[in-house]
């Protein structure tokens, strides 16, 4: 259910829409719907196609393209972001890659090209973008999220090295929240269970996971995007005040399981 106006007033931006069904899609509709007013980030023209009605039906006329491999992407994104707004009040982070090639088969076959450029995209790129956040936070405090996933600790099939970027993920959200604490920002993950997405679809076997944790999470469900906006939209509000360095898990409960339920074992 939408929590209107909690977020009036406030401007933030998201990185990593897709399409309708992405996470970050769902995150920026739950914020507008609370009041929030909203820029984006894509890559490439492609996605700003796709981006452009999206970010339309929210009321948003902000849209820059970045690559968050390059440093002067970055820079101009950020610079332009300034131009428009003095100050933001949160950050959406939900930005990961990885070759698909290597989301299916084993491990310990992950390429060092691969494991860097999946390090950087999908952990460093936070930290870089958190760094640029920080001077339009910095004066009244803010919110910066990102999206992981429980591959990071738990061992999931195919999901490979994006488990240890994930885990490196978390890693840094707690070490950011803890040095950007006393300017009053706030560093937090969300991390849902599998979810029908373009990102979900690259690893190997992903409707077996789907199936598997929808039929045995203790709510006997996978999460929804409206559920996991509506985690967002929390983090992001007064009622978040002194949330902090939390991995925040929409799942249906499944990351408290030691086994299957009793039908499927």
């Amino acid at each position: 259910m939408p929590m209107n106006g909690v977020l009036s007033g406030k401007r933030g931006l998201i990185m990593g829409v897709a399409n309708e069904r992405s996470i970050a899609w769902g995150i920026a509709k739950a914020m507008s719907e609370a009041g929030a007013e909203l820029a984006f980030t894509y890559q490439g023209e492609a996605f700003g196609k796709r981006l452009q009605p999206l970010a339309a039906s929210v009321g948003s006329d902000f849209m820059v393209d970045v690559d968050v491999t390059d440093e002067a992407s970055l820079d101009a994104a950020f610079a332009a972001l300034g131009d428009r707004w003095p100050t933001i009040d949160f950050v959406v982070h939900a930005i990961a890659f990885s070759d698909k090639a290597e989301l299916t088969g084993r491990f310990v076959n992950t390429s060092r090209d691969n494991f860097k450029t999946s390090l950087e995209i999908s952990c460093y790129s936070f930290i870089d973008v958190a760094r640029r956040a920080y001077p339009m936070m910095k004066d009244s405090g803010g919110t910066l999220l990102t999206l992981t996933y429980g591959g990071s600790n738990r061992v999931t099939p195919n999901y490979n090295v994006m488990g240890v970027a994930k885990a490196a993920l978390e890693s840094a959200t707690r070490y950011l929240a803890n040095d950007l604490g006393p300017d009053g920002i706030r560093v937090n993950a969300i991390s849902p269970g599998p979810m029908k997405t373009l990102a979900g679809a690259a690893i190997g076997g992903a409707r077996k996971t789907y199936k598997h944790t929808d039929q045995n999470a203790p709510l006997r469900s996978n999460a929804t995007l409206e559920a996991v906006g509506g985690t967002a939209v929390y983090l992001a509000s007064e009622a978040g005040a002194y949330t902090t360095g939390e991995i925040i898990r929409v799942d249906g409960g499944f990351h408290v399981l030691g086994m299957p339920q009793p039908e499927h074992l």
